[in-house]
């Protein structure tokens, strides 16, 4: 009976983290010692995905989806009439490590309601952690949600024990959470991020005078903002993003599509579409300006604040750049090579490297597993392709577009059902 009672609790409460997206795992490489359970290498621990396409932890849940908080967006709102439910601290530690043993998972990402306030409720999830690596000495990821309102012994404790933590922005602007949240307030969430990054840097520098120093949330911080319930452009969204980078040394901002779960006038009908291509755009925008040297005002502007859906970020921006194209792979540096189209962030250092040796011509590009059929309208050779640079930027759209239509076809295969 015990056990059955565990399992409904789990169905409930893995269910209820679907809507959180930030489970991804890199940046640590806790290694497993005194011959303990698990270790958390520099890769992720998702995988399953979604009919949707996201990556799912395979142990991912909530501790409950009980709330005091009636957030218009949060299928967990106290005012939404669905079943509730909470494990106990030892029922956690006991499915993470049984899981485990049955090679099940390789880590947790655990995420929470607020039962009576902030403090309570983050004080089990650093029990359930603290537990995990002292009593169970598992090494494995841990992935914790900071709850925007605890205090900083709390925080800084879970940031000894967990892999990384992260504080929901929920809302990419002040005034749509007050829309939306009025229960809840901005300062609440900037605040413990701040602590959080200067946490972080500190334990860094201990730890370069003195190897033995403890680690502290060694993959860092993240946080997640919904898009698509409220009405900000994308360059509200990434010019929000771009300020968790720069400000907060934050690792991820990762964008989650709105899933129409309420009948209520401040939102999107049930029944709108979750904008999936939007969010897709919004995570290769943020690659864009975190790997290639792009700037968000490069990307979206006043002119144009919103991601064209069709084509992905970067053909856009080279479509309205074309004066700086085409552009020669044997003599241009490594920054301008990231921004042709069809050239990926690895593919551009091995040109570089390649050239060293020899004169790059279409055929070695193809070798270098850059997509030429797209890079080709961008390139200039010894004997370039001058049909190719008389083309307009429309015709070039069309012709990739077209290219796209013909090439790739939907193919939706059957999700695995974890319980």
């Amino acid at each position: 009976m015990v056990q059955e009672r565990v399992m409904e609790k789990l169905a409930i409460l893995a269910d209820a983290a679907k809507y959180d997206v930030s489970c991804s795992s890199s940046g640590s490489k806790r290694e497993n010692k005194d011959k303990g359970i698990g270790d958390a290498k520099g890769y992720g621990i998702c995988h399953a995905y979604t009919e949707d396409g996201r990556c799912v932890s395979l142990l991912k849940i909530l501790l409950t989806n009980h709330c005091i908080f009636d957030c218009a967006y949060c299928v967990s709102r106290k005012s939404n009439d669905i079943k509730r439910a909470a494990f106990t601290v030892q029922e956690v530690v006991d499915l993470t490590i049984g899981f485990y043993r049955r090679n099940y998972i390789e880590g947790l990402f655990l995420s929470s309601g607020i039962f009576d306030n902030p403090d309570y409720t983050m004080e089990r999830l650093v029990r359930i952690a603290k537990k995990l690596r002292l009593e169970e000495n598992f090494n494995g990821y841990i992935h914790l949600k900071a709850i925007p309102g605890a205090s900083d012994e709390l925080m800084k404790q879970a940031g000894m024990y967990a892999d990384r933590l992260s504080v929901n922005v929920e809302m990419p602007t002040e005034q749509s959470l007050k829309l939306l949240a009025p229960d809840k307030n901005h300062i609440d969430v900037i605040k413990p991020m701040e602590y959080l990054k200067n946490e972080i840097v500190g334990h860094k520098e201990e730890k370069k005078l003195n190897y033995k120093a403890p680690i502290f949330a060694p993959a860092g911080q993240s946080t997640q903002m919904v898009i698509g319930a409220t009405k900000e452009s994308d360059l509200e969204i990434l010019g929000m993003a771009d300020y968790f980078y720069q400000k907060m040394n934050m690792k991820r901002v990762y964008y989650s599509g709105y899933v129409p779960i309420s009948y209520d006038s401040r939102l999107p009908a049930i029944g709108t579409p979750v904008p999936i291509i939007r969010e897709n755009r919004l995570y290769q925008a943020d690659w864009l300006v975190r790997f290639y040297g792009f700037n968000v005002n490069e990307i979206v502007g006043f002119n144009q604040p919103n991601l064209d859906l069709d084509i992905d970020p970067k053909l856009g921006w080279a479509l309205r750049n074309l004066n700086q194209f085409p552009v020669d792979v044997n003599t241009a540096d490594l920054e301008l090579i990231k921004r042709i189209p069809g050239i990926g962030y690895m593919s551009a250092k091995k040109i570089v490297a390649a050239r060293q040796f020899k004169k790059l011509f279409p055929d070695d590009l193809k070798k270098l597993g850059i997509a030429y059929t797209r890079a080709k309208y961008f390139l200039a050779f010894a004997s370039p392709f001058q049909i190719q640079k008389d083309l307009t930027s429309i015709q070039i759209k069309d012709q990739i577009l077209n290219l796209q239509n013909s090439k790739y076809k939907n193919d939706f295969s059957n999700q695995l059902a974890l319980f």
